[in-house]
């Protein structure tokens, strides 16, 4: 069994759009993290992909060109992700994002009834990630 997540510090966004109630965030680089049950051992991967959240009420300003996350908190109903995102997501309920971004002091606030996850293409091998120590 395999687990994976985006880690959000890092994670290149290529563009911010919202449109009647529909906040879509692109990741033009998202970094995944990938675990295999019972290894210590982990690997790094990236890969294009959106968050979508529909229902979306925006609590901030949307930011604008490119930019690098700096990290934050996914809420899906009672969870809290912080600094990541699980692989695969889809959900109903509270969802909220809050999301910070390198180099400015501007955050990504909004909240929503549904929120998924749609990765584009395949994902591209990084680096093996071993434990230290």
């Amino acid at each position: 069994m395999e687990s994976s997540s985006i880690e959000l510090p890092g994670s290149e966004i290529g563009a911010v759009s919202y449109q009647d109630g529909c906040l879509c965030i692109r990741f033009s680089r998202a970094y995944i993290i990938k675990t295999m049950t019972g290894s210590h051992d982990r690997t790094r991967w990236w890969q294009s992909g959106d968050l979508i959240m529909e229902g979306a009420k925006i609590e901030s300003e949307l930011p604008e060109g490119r930019l690098v996350c700096d990290g934050g908190d996914i809420d899906d109903n009672i969870f809290t992700y912080r600094d990541m995102i699980p692989v695969p997501l889809d959900t109903r309920g509270h969802t909220r994002c809050d999301l910070g971004f390198r180099g400015t002091d501007r955050r990504l606030v909004a909240a929503g009834e549904t929120l998924r996850l749609e990765m584009i293409e395949v994902a591209k091998y990084i680096e093996h990630i071993r434990p230290e120590g």
